[in-house]
């Protein structure tokens, strides 16, 4: 039921909001040199790699597993991209990566290899569901949230999620949208700065 529901409502959202892609991809091409779309491989479905889909944010050039930014302020960071990543609509291409089976509307935040081989067999249990473009541990934190509280919310996420909770928070994350949240990194982890995506 929930691939199901994840291939309607990707489809219908790409019917829907192609022309506003189009015209997100073509600005981020006009303000700065390089693609469009910015490709990344991350941990997928059951540790499959896929490559994650978003509009670019930063200039070409810089390292893409270099830390996360942690304030507007970082000079990698374009006009655009400041605007595109504390509203999500730099997300939107990951719409792609759900109708294509890599990624759900919601579940846990796809991360890097090399972080996910870093887990104990507890934590990789977070691959038993597929990524999401929104999850449990976004809704609840987002940038506030370490990287050991944010896996032991998608945890949390893996052992009860339902529909209802899906839905639950699917509605949150218009609401933290609205309510215009911490969206850049102010503490991975509790005992070591190190890069994420959140």
């Amino acid at each position: 039921m929930k691939r199901i529901l994840d291939i309607l409502v990707s489809a219908l959202a790409l019917l829907l909001l192609w022309p506003v892609m189009l015209a997100i991809w073509a600005a981020v091409r006009i303000e700065s040199p390089g693609p469009g779309i910015f490709r990344q491989r991350r941990a997928g479905w059951r540790g499959k790699p896929f490559k994650m889909l978003k509009f670019r944010t930063m200039r070409a050039g810089v390292d893409p597993y270099g830390h996360s930014p942690h304030s507007r302020d970082d000079p990698r960071l374009t006009r655009l991209g400041r605007f595109l990543r504390e509203t999500s609509l730099d997300e939107l291409p990951q719409l792609v990566n759900v109708l294509a089976g890599d990624m759900s509307i919601v579940g846990p935040r796809p991360l890097y290899e090399r972080q996910a081989a870093e887990w104990d067999a507890d934590q990789r249990r977070r691959l038993e569901v597929r990524p999401g473009i929104t999850g449990y541990a976004q809704v609840l934190g987002r940038g506030e949230t370490t990287i050991e509280d944010k896996i032991a919310l998608d945890l949390e996420y893996v052992d009860k999620h339902t529909l209802l909770l899906d839905l639950k928070i699917v509605w949150l994350t218009f609401v933290r949208l609205l309510a215009s949240g911490q969206v850049y990194e102010t503490s991975y982890s509790r005992d070591r700065e190190r890069e994420t995506d959140s």
